[in-house]
């Protein structure tokens, strides 16, 4: 099957948005740690709702979940391209996967410092 590029305005914005949605639903259903990311997700919606946070702290609960899901899907994409153009182990290859998993311990640990700062003073 070739592809072949849609260029209506509205059919071609439909046909982006299905396969943004595809990729997110194999993320989901086939990385690891964005399962475990994902999960972590869910319940910090559902405390949330639970503890009846701000709308301000919604925000920023949201931006911090979003924020790591699209930073591990980009890490993702490098580690499976760099896999697909080297197979086999080399250091330079190993440096940028580093450098893609660097960023997504940066989305990490800037969503755990928002949920601390939401949730610690409920919690004591």
């Amino acid at each position: 099957m070739e592809f072949q590029k849609d260029n209506s305005f509205f059919t071609g914005r439909l046909k982006s948005v299905t396969f943004a949605f595809k990729g997110a639903v194999k993320l989901i259903t086939t990385e690891h740690s964005v399962m475990v990311q994902f999960s972590i997700g869910l319940l910090l919606t559902f405390a949330g709702f639970y503890f009846g946070i701000s709308k301000t702290d919604w925000l920023f609960q949201i931006f911090a979940i979003g924020l790591v899901m699209s930073i591990e899907g980009l890490n993702t994409a490098v580690e499976k391209i760099a896999d697909f153009i080297h197979p086999d182990y080399h250091q330079r290859i190993g440096f940028i996967k580093d450098i893609a998993a660097g960023a997504v311990f940066f989305a990490a640990v800037t969503a755990i410092i928002i949920g601390l700062i939401i949730y610690l003073p409920i919690l004591l």
